[in-house]
C-alpha cells in the first residue's frame, strides 16, 4: 500500500524551527524586538528567495538577498525537528510492507536541507518536491509524480497524510487517494468532504495506517 506524507508541520515542526531561526536571525542583526515575529509571519505560508529581497530592503540589511536565503536554508535546517515518535513510527510502517513517499511543496534546496538534517530520507522510498516536478499540491501532477517516484500508480490507490486542508486533503482526494488529516486541535470546517480519518499528530496517523488490513 502507498502512503504519501506531507513534510512541513506534519512530520517536522517547521513552525517551531522557523520561529527559532527568526529569533536568532534578528538578534544577530541587532534588529528591534518584535521584528522576528514579522519575519516569521512573512515566511510562514511559503518561503522563497524573493522573500529575502523584501526582508533585505524592509529592514535595511546590507547582506545580498541570495546570501540571506542561504542563511535561512542552513539555519532552518538546523532548527527543525521531527515530531516525537515519527522516525520510529515510519520504520515500523515501512517494515510492515508499506511503500512510503514524501509529497511536499517548496523549494528543492530548503526541503532537501530539512530532510537531510532530520534524517528522514532513508525512511522513504522516494521524496517528491514541487519545485523539482513543476507542480504544487493540490495539483494532481504532484501526486502522480510522487506515486511514480515510489514505483506505483495512483490507480492502485493509497493514502495521503498531511496537515493542510486545501493542498493535502482536497488535493489528495481529487487525485483518488484516501486521506488522514493531521489536525492538531483544529476542527474540520471546510465543507462536507471530510477526510477519511482525523488525528492530532503524525504518530497517530502512522498508527492508523498500521492497523489497516493488508
Amino acid at each position: 500500500m502507498l502512503g504519501l506524507f506531507d513534510l512541513d508541520n506534519t512530520l517536522i515542526d517547521r513552525q517551531g524551527g522557523l520561529d527559532t531561526w527568526a529569533g536568532n536571525f534578528t538578534r544577530s542583526r541587532g534588529l528591534p524586538e518584535g521584528i522576528a515575529a514579522l519575519i516569521s509571519a512573512r515566511l510562514r505560508p511559503r518561503a522563497c528567495p524573493e522573500d529575502f529581497v523584501y526582508i533585505r530592503e524592509e529592514f535595511g540589511l546590507k547582506d545580498a538577498a541570495d546570501a540571506l536565503w542561504q542563511e535561512y536554508v542552513e539555519g532552518v535546517a538546523r532548527s527543525v525537528r521531527c515530531f516525537p515518535g515519527v522516525p520510529e513510527g515510519l520504520v515500523a510502517l515501512r517494515d510492515s510492507g508499506w511503500t512510503l513517499g514524501i509529497a511536499t511543496n517548496g523549494a528543492v534546496d530548503i526541503q532537501h536541507a530539512k530532510l537531510q538534517a532530520t534524517g528522514l530520507v532513508p525512511l522513504f522510498d522516494a521524496v517528491t518536491i514541487s519545485e523539482a516536478v513543476g507542480a504544487r499540491k493540490p495539483e494532481r501532477a504532484l501526486f502522480d509524480a510522487a506515486a511514480a517516484a515510489c514505483g506505483v500508480s495512483l490507480a492502485s490507490g493509497g493514502w495521503m497524510v498531511g496537515d493542510k486542508v486545501d493542498t493535502d486533503m482536497m488535493g489528495a482526494r481529487a487525485a483518488g487517494l484516501r486521506t488522514v488529516w493531521v489536525a492538531g486541535a483544529r476542527e474540520w470546517t471546510d465543507g462536507p468532504h471530510e477526510p477519511d480519518v482525523v488525528v492530532s499528530s503524525a504518530v497517530e496517523a502512522i498508527e492508523v495506517l498500521r492497523e489497516l488490513p493488508s
